[in-house]
């Protein structure tokens, strides 16, 4: 249908000058989005991907020298990231629309239709046809085809595979703040990767529930960490946290405190808030020293500036990228440092810490953690122990600090031989009460 049209439409690209072409492409593009708009909306999905085959795939078979596949007359002048931006708009106006409509199966089939024998580029094919196969050769092994791979994965399977697939929200999340993706692709991201996280806190307290229970079977619910029978001692730990001198409340004082500071002595506050209550504060100290000297160093020209909202921001993203990446590209001597140190908790906790007293901060953190994931992604699950021990900390600690879904320490048995809770961790139970009216949370079955 579309394929004819534009077939049927487009001039012999040699016969227009070079803003014409341009015109010609970007009509072709805008008729190309609203008909799959529109035709993802109304047509079964079997026709959608019908559709979608015809207009970038078939055809390609052709032995015709004379033959331009129609869609492809478009963008034979030079336009060959055009062609794979006009694809990669057109999957995610359908896997949007798919994704709201529960119907995810076929989002794997659209991925598929890349792999195909007759993308191949054969010897007898004319030089037009082999342009095209290339163009798409190279859309399949690129970034973008990769990333699109990432919403045909279903939850259940997020941990087979390579190590990175289970932390696929953060990836996801990084696609929703690239402004250089289409519109459909931000917002498709940014839906799953809630949907993805608010899965694993929903499967994190039926575990920890099912897991303390003599009569509960576990076989449903289990443990969404690989952190094994360690994660419910660990989170017993964070737990006790909260209260009177939880995080929050000292957040919240912080934040008082620090109002119509000048930068300056925001930074040297920042840092004491940062430490404060910090275990074993000598083994850090040669880190936090060095944290101290980076942070001082940082737009010194403003120190005297009082600090506004945005500056407040821009320093907490700072903070976040001293600690994790400072380029995007590999981790921080910091990041390296502390966790070479065994001290992945410290540096979690401290994260959580920025995030409490700048909640704006928490996207460009889970980007930034998205960045380290791509760098470790290399290395084998043996070499990046360190990293996902890291990443599986920072995902039970958040999901316990999470809005809708509030964690309780209750002791269940009295310790009369010492009065630190923490020394009797087995003595507790922890109680997980999920606010599914605030926020509507995945159930395992979807």
């Amino acid at each position: 249908m579309i394929a004819n049209s534009l077939s049927s439409s487009q001039k012999d690209p040699h016969s227009v000058t070079s803003n014409s072409r341009q015109i010609n492409m970007q009509i072709a593009q805008e008729e190309v989005y609203s008909f799959f708009v529109e035709i993802v909306k109304k047509l079964p999905p079997e026709d959608v991907l019908r559709e979608f085959k015809g207009l970038f795939i078939d055809g390609l078979d052709s032995e015709d020298s004379d033959y331009i596949p129609g869609i492809y007359s478009v963008f034979l002048e030079d336009k060959q990231q055009e062609l794979c931006n006009t694809i990669k708009r057109c999957c995610y106006i359908i896997v949007n629309n798919w994704k709201t409509n529960r119907k995810d199966k076929y989002i794997q089939e659209l991925v598929n239709l890349f792999v195909n024998e007759n993308l191949n580029i054969k010897d007898n094919n004319p030089p037009v046809v082999k342009i095209c196969k290339n163009w798409l050769e190279n859309f399949v092994n690129s970034k973008d085809y990769q990333e699109l791979k990432l919403f045909a994965s279903k939850y259940n399977e997020s941990s087979k595979g390579h190590w990175s697939n289970r932390y696929t929200s953060y990836l996801l999340i990084d696609q929703s703040v690239n402004e250089n993706n289409p519109k459909e692709q931000q917002e498709a991201a940014r839906s799953l990767s809630k949907q993805i996280k608010d899965k694993f806190k929903f499967e994190l307290a039926m575990y920890i529930a099912r897991s303390q229970s003599a009569v509960s079977s576990t076989t449903r619910y289990t443990n969404p960490s690989v952190l094994g029978d360690h994660a419910l001692r660990l989170i017993k730990a964070i737990i006790l946290k909260k209260g009177v001198f939880s995080h929050e409340n000292i957040a919240h004082i912080f934040i008082k405190q620090t109002q119509n500071q000048t930068l300056e002595e925001f930074k040297i506050n920042l840092e004491k808030y940062l430490f404060f209550s910090v275990e074993n504060q000598e083994s850090v100290e040669s880190w936090r020293q060095q944290f101290v000297d980076t942070l001082s160093l940082w737009k010194t020209d403003y120190n005297q500036e009082i600090i506004t909202k945005e500056l407040f921001l821009r320093t907490c993203n700072r903070v976040i990228d001293c600690l994790t990446t400072e380029n995007g590209k590999e981790p921080s001597s910091l990041f390296i440092l502390l966790l070479n140190q065994g001290h992945a908790l410290t540096l979690v906790i401290i994260l959580l810490k920025i995030i409490l007293i700048c909640r704006n901060s928490r996207r460009h953190l889970e980007t930034r953690i998205a960045h380290l994931i791509r760098f470790y992604e290399k290395y084998s699950e043996d070499q990046c122990k360190g990293v996902i021990n890291f990443i599986e900390i920072f995902n039970i600690t958040f999901a316990i600090y999470a809005e809708n879904v509030e964690y309780n320490l209750i002791k269940m048995e009295e310790d009369e031989q010492s009065s630190n809770p923490q020394l009797n961790l087995d003595g507790y139970r922890v109680f997980s009460q999920i606010k599914v009216d605030r926020h509507k949370l995945v159930s395992p079955d979807s």
